[in-house]
């Protein structure tokens, strides 16, 4: 018995420790942030920083730096969130949101929630728009280093 209550609370010993070493690895995240990023909230719309952004650059994933996304594939939707047609190649996890009606996007390295993406609106040719939350991402300027990609260990 004694043993067995020793296995356990080595056990959780461990379980706490690689939890808390998996958010150590991952930039550190407002409350705000986390509501969004890790709880599959959504920003009010025309709030972010992002929306109107005109600047030439790369959204990154604000949890892991991992980019996602190029200036040039943004477009003005007008639904108050950053619209992108298209997404950096290997970027973005798409899964079916759990009520399945629409479609949730994931930055795939660490699996930060975006915002959703819908097909067949026909804004523009590819006729794709990626609904992204702005506080779901930091922007590089054209030009500037991108900063190092926090993997999951």
């Amino acid at each position: 018995m004694k043993k067995t209550l020793i296995n356990i609370f080595l056990l959780l010993v461990f379980i706490t420790i690689t939890n808390g070493q998996d958010k150590m690895n991952y930039n550190k995240l407002t409350p705000e942030e986390e509501r969004v990023i890790l709880n599959k909230g959504t920003e009010y719309p025309f709030t972010g920083k992002f929306n109107d952004n005109k600047e030439k650059g790369t959204y990154i994933c604000k949890r892991c730096n991992a980019p996602l996304y190029k200036s040039e594939d943004k477009f003005d939707s007008q639904c108050g969130w950053p619209s992108f047609d298209d997404e950096i190649k290997g970027a973005v996890k798409h899964l079916p949101d759990a009520d399945g009606s629409r479609t949730e996007i994931l930055c795939a390295n660490c699996g930060a929630h975006l915002g959703h993406v819908f097909v067949g609106e026909r804004f523009t040719d590819k006729n794709t728009r990626h609904c992204v939350n702005s506080i779901s991402m930091d922007f590089v300027k054209a030009g500037e280093p991108l900063k190092t990609v926090i993997k999951k260990k």
